[in-house]
């Protein structure tokens, strides 16, 4: 897996970026912009994230509560950051929850379990342990863990981790054309405000 990440990661859009001036909302316009998955007028909002990470373990009770109050045109998804092998098989278990339909079940419970209970995710052992504990048949979980289409996704996680810039984690994206960063929001609630910004501001034509 390791060659086919650094495969990918070398074929990833190399995107120059414009950063915005200082002011009360920091963020990064990417040029040229990202293609996104909606369509119309809907506003896209991604959030890279890893789950070894903890600024993004202390995030997730804020992006749930905010994600709740986002107007019915703003679609909000995850996308796991990708940057080494060890990202790339957090990844992989993200999109296999997705891939067997338990991710709204398992996500928090998991996450909860990296980070209150140490688990490690790359201890089979302990994994198995835990999938059981949680009602995910183990034997299924790997066998679609190595499916090509959790692999295909898992790659393109890497592509798009370089392609939107992402150095860190966590980080948002709001429609293919800006980032923001843990360091440009300044903190948890600074960066959820700054997407709202750019948000409004997309649906009002005014960016």
């Amino acid at each position: 897996m390791s060659k086919l990440f650094s495969f990918f990661l070398a074929l990833a859009v190399a995107a120059p970026l414009a950063s915005a001036q200082p002011g009360k909302y920091q963020y990064t316009e990417l040029k040229p912009p990202q293609p996104t998955e909606v369509q119309g007028k809907t506003v896209e909002v991604v959030e890279f994230f890893w789950y070894g990470c903890p600024h993004c373990y202390n995030l997730e009770p804020l992006i749930e509560s905010w994600t709740k109050k986002l107007p019915p045109d703003v679609q909000f998804r995850r996308i796991p950051a990708v940057f080494n092998p060890r990202w790339a098989h957090d990844a992989a278990i993200f999109y296999t929850f997705e891939a067997m339909g338990v991710l709204d079940k398992v996500h928090k419970p998991f996450f909860d379990s990296i980070h209150r209970d140490h688990l490690r995710t790359d201890d089979q052992e302990a994994m198995t342990q835990w999938l059981q504990k949680n009602g995910v048949d183990a034997k299924k979980f790997y066998e679609t863990m190595k499916s090509f289409s959790v692999q295909s996704k898992t790659r393109r996680a890497a592509q798009l981790s370089a392609a939107y810039k992402i150095d860190g984690t966590p980080a948002m994206a709001v429609q293919g054309r800006f980032t923001v960063s843990a360091d440009q929001g300044r903190s948890r609630e600074g960066m959820l405000d700054t997407v709202s910004y750019l948000v409004d501001m997309l649906r009002q034509g005014k960016l």
